[in-house]
């Protein structure tokens, strides 16, 4: 199972845990509420899992224009 990390803004993969002995409590998975995980976690047919984050370019840039979070893609 491959766990790759991409910001939900731009799309730029932050990057990849691949292991077969990586659980998802090891990744924190079991804090988000099911709302949560719905909205950030992806699982793919073959089994790997796409997690949504936002990279420092883009916490940066909504950190400085908070209005950029009005616009349903702020950042593409």
């Amino acid at each position: 199972m491959a766990v790759n990390y991409i910001c939900r803004h731009c799309k730029t993969s932050i990057g990849s845990i691949d292991g077969p002995s990586v659980t998802e409590q090891q990744l924190g998975f079991h804090f988000l509420t099911p709302e949560e995980r719905s909205d950030i976690i992806a699982y793919d047919s073959n089994g790997d899992v796409t997690v949504k984050v936002v990279c420092d370019y883009c916490n940066e840039a909504l950190t400085t224009n908070p209005d950029l979070l009005l616009v349903s893609n702020p950042l593409q």
